[in-house]
């Protein structure tokens, strides 16, 4: 029977450092896996981060298009008033142009008129 009990015992002391070397296996795989829980909680934080920042520039980006759009609205606005203010420009100088063609025509034919006139009387002036 002693052999046995001491067998028994070989046996308990194998089974207990067996114990010892799981234990201590669990215990490295418990902190790789903490460790590695930390670094894939870094990685969320730096993701969420580049997607906040992509989400800003987005947002700025949208920003920046409603105002270019807003502008590009105004000049055309600008543009077509533009247009528009030199048609009629445009319209009151044909008009001015005409007019004074017009003056310039009466005044050759009112100088013509006078000319005959001076003449005539000058030359009734010089009979006499």
């Amino acid at each position: 029977m002693s052999c046995t009990i001491e067998k028994a015992l070989a046996d308990a002391k194998a089974l207990v450092e067996r114990l010892r070397d799981h234990d201590d296996a669990a215990e490295s795989l418990i902190e790789q896996t903490t460790a590695l829980n930390k670094r894939v909680e870094a990685m969320k934080q730096e993701l969420q981060a580049h997607i906040d920042q992509i989400t800003e520039m987005a947002a700025v980006m949208k920003k920046a298009i409603e105002i270019d759009e807003q502008q590009g609205c105004k000049e055309q606005e600008r543009i077509f008033q533009l247009e528009q203010e030199n048609k009629g420009l445009r319209e009151i100088l044909q008009i001015t142009r005409e007019s004074f063609l017009n003056l310039r025509k009466d005044d050759v034919s009112e100088n013509t008129s006078l000319s005959a006139l001076v003449t005539n009387s000058d030359l009734s002036l010089r009979k006499s």
